[in-house]
Order: structure tokens, then C-alpha cells, then sequence
């Protein structure tokens, strides 16, 4: 009973003093406002083009209020010249988001510039490089980017992973070195993640965080996937413990390219929208080319056993059909605060799983990492530099 009590009273200690400081926090939000002066100066007028879409004789907007007060917009035009729009009869409230669709007669690959006028006299402008129709989605459109999804993702991935025979046939130097050129594919590709998605979060206009998005999303991935790893430590049977020891690496490193495919297929699911991607031949053997490298990385782990057939098909669906879902995604709905959340989720894995091979890069008897291994992250970096240059929009 004393035992009891004792580890009762911490837990509602805790309790009381959150319930105190919910008390404090909403008496400082109510009594709190009125002690403060009222802010003098000019309204604080922001806002931010979350999507646009492009339909014969109009163009839709999607706007975000990214600033402290509401924005009203009374006029609106395009190319220097008034044009009549319906939508935004009222004002906009802070980081809510309206729509407004524009009449105009735009053409086929000309540049426009939207410039909003705002009731205190600020003009806002909203640049569209090159107009080109938003297709429809309909059941042809998803089919298009389910097929470039697997051009780009399951495909890559299953042909790096026929190179398993001759892996396994090399010895455990030469493992270690594919497993270091993994650590450089992987570092590579968390790096190519955080730029995208800081790049992302830039032309969101911070509504909900802007690079912060990308940091929480790689925070909370790098947790969430060291707790499944934990569990899946938990569930090894201790008469295979090598084998299981494998599998479980290789489904750490598919997780981990799985989703940082999942933000590539955002970016070509965005771009295909807006007309901004080129669908050539070039396109796909560049994504095939740099894909089929993290299929190596997925099955490096696995030399020193023989696991099933279905085990490699689901690794690699694993590491490559998320491409499909980003692609459908990305096209449908375009959202930048939602692709630099997903990229960085990305980043977080991917960092999560170099943090489990690198103990597997250090030579027999505690050794250190030879000169080889150090070479094969170098290898790893350059290759994914080399045919990162392939892939062209």
C-alpha cells in the first residue's frame, strides 16, 4: 500500500501543477489583453499563393492569409490590365485561405503577373512563369502518375536489388564498403531533401511554420522510426539472431528511402500540374539510373543470408511504391506546406537509418573504419551527385 501511494503522489503532483498552469495561461489570455496598449501603425498585410489552377478564360487562386490582421482585395490584375474576378466578399482572417477565380483570356506558354490590391493600398503580386492548362483528375490522370510512379520508384529499386547474387558472393570487407557507399547514397539524399524542402517551406509564407515544418517532420520521423526499430528488436528470435539482425537493417533503410521517394514523388506530382515537368524519355532513365542505386542500399544488408522471394518483393515495394502515392499527391493537392512537412519526414528517416549502419562499418575486434569504407561513403556521395545531374525538369 506504501508502494502504491508513493508512486501515485508524482503523477498527481504533475497533474496539479498543469492544471495550475492552464489556470494561469487562461488568465493572462483573458485579463491580460485588456492591460496592453492596442497596436498603433498600418495593418500588417500578408499574403501567400498556396495554388493556382488554370482553366480556359479563367485563373484560380488559392490564397492563404499569412500576416496578423485580415486582408481585403479590391481589385486585381493581370498584366498591368483590370480584369473582373468573383470570390474574396469578405475579408480574409488570419491564415485563413479563399479562393478567387479571375476571367482572362490567358495563352498557352506566356508568362503573367497577378498583382492583388489590397484596401490600404498594397499590391501583392503572384508570378506564373509559363501558362499551361491544370489537367483534370479523373481516372486517366491518376492512372498517367501511378504509372510514373513506378517508372520512378518500384522499378529503380527492384533492378538494384538483382545485384544481391554478386554481393552476397563478396567477402565482409567488400560488404562493409557497399554498406559505406549506402551511408553516402543515404547522407545524399538527406541533404537533397533538406534543401528541397527549405526551398518549399520559403514559398509557403510561413502560415503554419514555414522551415520549421521541415524540422518537425524530420524530428518526429527520426522518433517514431527509432521506436519501430526498438520493437522490431523485441520481436528477434534468438535462434536467428544474424538473419533477423539483416532483414530488420534492410527494412529500416526501405522505410527510410520509402519515404524520401514519397517527397520526390510529391515534387513530380506538383510540377506535372502545373505543366512545369518534362515527361520525356531522358526524365525517366535519369530517375531510373539514380533509383536503381538505393536498390543496392537496400539489399546490402543482406549478404549473409538467403530471404525469400516475397521478402524482397515487399522490401522493395517498401522502398518504392510511396514515388506513386507522393506523385498522386502532389498532383492533387499541391500544397507546400504539406510537401515540406512530408520531405522532411523523409530526412528524418533517412537519418535514422544512417544512424544504424554506421555501427556496421567499423572493422572486426573494435578496429575503427578502415580507409575503404571511408572511400565507399565518398563513392556513395559522388555517384548520387553524378546521376542526380541526369534528372532534369
Amino acid at each position: 500500500m506504501v508502494d502504491i501511494e508513493r508512486t501515485r503522489r508524482p503523477w498527481l503532483l504533475g497533474l496539479v501543477s498543469v492544471g495550475l498552469l492552464a489556470i494561469a495561461l487562461v488568465g493572462l489570455a483573458v485579463l491580460g489583453g485588456r492591460s496592453l496598449p492596442e497596436r498603433t501603425g498600418p495593418p500588417v498585410e500578408e499574403i501567400a499563393v498556396e495554388q493556382t489552377r488554370l482553366e480556359p478564360g479563367s485563373i484560380d487562386l488559392t490564397l492563404r492569409n499569412t500576416g496578423a490582421d485580415p486582408v481585403s482585395v479590391g481589385q486585381i490584375f493581370v498584366n498591368d490590365a483590370y480584369v473582373d474576378f468573383t470570390g474574396l466578399d469578405e475579408p480574409i482572417g488570419r491564415l485563413e485561405s479563399a479562393r478567387v477565380r479571375i476571367d482572362y483570356p490567358w495563352q498557352d506558354g506566356q508568362p503573367y503577373l497577378v498583382s492583388m490590391l489590397t484596401s490600404t493600398g498594397l499590391v501583392i503580386e503572384h508570378d506564373i512563369p509559363a501558362a499551361v492548362e491544370t489537367p483534370a483528375t479523373n481516372a486517366s490522370f491518376f492512372g498517367l502518375m501511378a504509372l510514373l510512379g513506378t517508372y520512378v520508384g518500384i522499378i529503380p529499386v527492384v533492378l538494384g536489388m538483382l545485384f544481391l547474387p554478386v554481393m552476397r558472393a563478396a567477402g565482409g570487407r567488400v560488404v562493409r564498403v557497399l554498406l559505406a557507399v549506402t551511408v553516402g547514397l543515404l547522407a545524399f539524399l538527406a541533404w537533397e531533401g533538406t534543401s528541397e524542402g527549405f526551398e518549399l517551406a520559403g514559398r509557403s509564407g510561413g502560415a503554419f511554420g514555414g522551415t520549421a515544418l521541415v524540422v518537425l517532420g524530420a524530428v518526429l520521423a527520426f522518433l517514431g522510426l527509432t521506436a519501430v526499430d526498438q520493437w522490431l528488436r523485441s520481436r528477434r528470435q534468438s535462434a536467428a539472431v544474424q538473419g533477423a539482425s539483416g532483414v530488420r537493417l534492410a527494412l529500416m533503410i526501405a522505410i527510410g528511402i520509402g519515404l524520401h521517394n514519397l517527397g520526390e514523388g510529391l515534387a513530380i506530382g506538383s510540377a506535372y500540374a502545373v505543366g512545369e515537368l518534362a515527361l520525356g524519355t531522358f526524365l525517366v532513365i535519369g530517375f531510373a539510373i539514380q533509383n536503381t542505386t538505393e536498390g543496392l542500399a537496400v539489399v546490402a544488408p543482406l549478404t549473409e543470408r538467403r530471404p525469400p522471394l516475397l521478402t524482397l518483393l515487399g522490401l522493395g515495394l517498401v522502398a518504392g511504391a510511396p514515388a506513386i502515392v507522393g506523385a498522386v499527391l502532389g498532383a492533387t493537392v499541391n500544397n507546400a506546406e504539406l510537401s515540406a512537412l512530408l520531405l522532411g519526414v523523409g530526412v528524418g528517416a533517412i537519418v535514422q537509418v544512417i544512424v544504424q549502419i554506421v555501427p556496421s562499418l567499423r572493422e572486426p575486434e573494435g578496429k575503427g573504419i578502415a580507409v575503404s569504407t571511408l572511400g565507399g561513403v565518398s563513392i556513395g556521395l559522388l555517384v548520387m551527385y553524378a546521376t542526380g545531374l541526369l534528372v532534369t525538369a
